[in-house]
């Protein structure tokens, strides 16, 4: 669920951002605004990281193989850290720079009026995209809040999505206002004044994206509640209590298990190897995306 809501969450924000993109470079080259410039290869490079999110999602399907016996289910996580890059280096440092040279340089605007249009027509496209990733990712969410998805989500796509939408619209709304602002003053400061604050939105943005990709490319454990599940599940027939567990996933719909446990020293190998199966079993019940485990039978020490 949380791969097909992602792509098509991601095709919504591409359709969205190249429509977008297009008609601010035109913008720009009508009015000169640094506003307007700054939001078109913001978009040009929203666009990118779209395409670099469905790059990552469809090699992360490929079968795994001798050098890679867990898949390739990481590529997401990479994709999704590289997409991070990809917006600061191209978005923020990009906007800091335009920013402080309208600022230095100022120059007034040439039709402002086509340069507002522009970005109320951006607003509504990017409300779609917004909307559409709002609306793929309560399904996946749950009763978590939002802050609270983007930071524990283990399928990179939908969050990466969301944080782009969410400072696309910002990033509109402050060069509306630095665009409105110069026309009413008559000072072309407050276009670079806007450029500069959509520059700091988007490496805010960047770097809350490359915290969290870089911590599932590290390597993330499951969920609380996910633990909890396989906690309850493994004991039973044979197997009397957990020594330890690990658990780590190696892609947003793969887990990894391991577990220590104890089993009943009365038991023969053979009932052994059912008391694991049996538990195997009843862990990938609870939690189906259990599909690499290793369960070591030991004496109960303690």
């Amino acid at each position: 669920m949380s791969a097909s809501g992602g792509n098509k969450a991601i095709l919504a924000a591409l359709a969205a951002n190249l429509s977008i993109a297009g008609a601010k470079l035109v913008g720009f080259f009508v009015t000169g605004s640094s506003s307007m410039l700054a939001e078109s290869v913001h978009s040009f490079a929203d666009s990118g990281n779209q395409g670099l999110l469905l790059v990552g999602g469809k090699r992360a399907r490929r079968e795994a193989d001798e050098r890679h016996p867990f898949g390739y289910g990481r590529d997401r996580y990479f994709y999704a850290f590289v997409v991070a890059v990809v917006l600061f280096v191209l978005g923020s440092a990009f906007a800091l720079y335009e920013g402080i040279e309208k600022i230095r340089h100022p120059h007034h605007l040439d039709s402002a009026g086509v340069a507002i249009g522009i970005l109320v027509f951006a607003i509504v496209a990017e409300v779609f995209s917004f909307r559409t990733a709002i609306r793929e990712s309560r399904p996946v969410k749950g009763s978590d809040s939002w802050w609270g998805f983007i930071r524990h989500a283990k399928s990179p796509e939908l969050p990466v999505v969301l944080l782009e939408d969410l400072a696309a619209l910002v990033g509109l709304v402050l060069a509306l206002a630095g665009v409105g602002l110069t026309i009413i003053t008559d000072d072309p400061v407050w276009d670079g004044i806007g450029t500069l604050s959509i520059g700091v939105l988007l490496g805010v943005v960047a770097l809350v994206l490359a915290i969290e990709m870089k911590g599932l490319l590290i390597g993330e454990s499951a969920t609380r509640a996910s633990v909890e599940r396989i906690r309850a599940a493994l004991p039973g027939e044979g197997i009397t209590r957990i020594i330890h567990l690990k658990t780590l996933h190696l892609g947003p719909d793969e887990l990894l298990v391991a577990a220590k446990v104890a089993v009943d020293p009365a038991l023969g190998l053979p009932e052994v190897a059912r008391a694991i199966d049996a538990a195997e079993a009843r862990v990938r019940a609870v939690e189906p995306i259990a599909r690499q485990m290793y369960l070591e039978p030991d004496l109960d020490r303690g």
